[in-house]
């Protein structure tokens, strides 16, 4: 078998058309998502965002994912942070989403309820689940960074519905 290859350049490609930011936050406005706070602490006491990115990337080895903005206060507490903590987030746990999704105030102040794990990383109490991560790579994307992590512990309250975010605002199921 003879396989010939041609020497001619590839035609220009076409140039992708363009979308306009907001109307882009609504397509995914549209798309429903479950409510995350992630947590860590590169050292310089604890930070956390909440997050609607979280995805489940591989089932061996364990991995998930999930987006931060490159602008975000938290960013720079993530890329050097060595392990991270996901908070599922319950029904009924709308005002910690909000208070993490809050930029400019002590999010780990009363009546946030929290505690360090034996391993160090904060972790919020009372919330319907959390994974322990080992954060393994971050991948740039735009404006954002990809997060790739480990999971290394999972604890669940399986009793618990999940707090859902749909349209700009909360949802339960």
């Amino acid at each position: 078998m003879t396989v010939t290859v041609s020497s001619y350049p590839a035609p220009p490609a076409a140039p992708a058309p363009g979308i306009v930011p907001d109307r882009f936050k609504q397509a995914f406005r549209r798309h429903p998502a479950g409510v995350v706070v992630i947590t860590a602490d590169a050292g310089h006491g604890p930070m956390g965002f909440t997050a609607t990115s979280l995805s489940s990337l591989s089932l061996d080895p364990p991995l998930v994912s999930f987006g931060i903005g490159t602008t975000s206060s938290s960013w720079p507490h993530i890329e050097r942070a060595r392990t991270a903590v996901v908070n599922f987030l319950g029904a009924e746990q709308q005002e910690l989403a909000t208070t993490f999704a809050t930029s400019g105030i002590d999010r780990f102040a009363a009546p946030t309820r929290w505690r360090r794990l034996p391993e160090g990383e904060p972790a919020l109490d009372g919330v319907a689940g959390r994974l322990r991560l080992e954060i393994e790579q971050l991948v740039p994307a735009g404006d954002h960074r990809i997060v790739i992590a480990r999971v290394v512990d999972v604890r669940l309250d399986e009793r618990r519905s999940p707090l859902l975010f749909h349209d700009g605002a909360y949802h339960t199921l």
